[in-house]
């Protein structure tokens, strides 16, 4: 298990999960649309990550090139797991439920919780 990542290093982890590698002022190029950061607020980020080994760094030259060392899938899957121990005790259906009392299922979500359902009974 990977320490926790805020949410702040997650944007940069976002960014590199979707084109890597890239260089500090790549990231924070890419990040700029979203967020008003300096590059120095992603270097000191990127620095976070490197020490809690999410991303690695390769020397081109005299910059850096950044990587993500957690596949995004593995982190979703470690982030949502926790999330359902935490919050409802391990277990799925509470969360379901949860989400469709408070109309947060649209009729595509369903459809597909219900192929889901059938592709897991067969």
């Amino acid at each position: 298990m990977h320490e926790k990542i805020s949410d702040a290093e997650y944007a940069v982890m976002a960014v590199l999960w979707e084109r890597a590698p890239l260089t500090a002022a790549d990231v924070a190029e890419r990040i700029a649309e979203e967020r008003d950061w300096t590059l120095q607020t992603v270097k000191t980020l990127l620095s976070r990550l490197m020490a809690k080994d999410a991303i690695a760094a390769d020397q081109d030259g005299r910059r850096f090139l950044y990587r993500p060392l957690i596949a995004r899938d593995d982190y979703v899957a470690g982030e949502s797991g926790r999330l359902i121990d935490r919050l409802f005790g391990g277990r799925i259906s509470p969360l379901v439920a949860q989400l469709a009392q408070q109309d947060q299922l649209s009729p595509d979500d369903i459809a597909e919780l219900e192929a889901l359902l059938r592709e897991l009974k067969a």
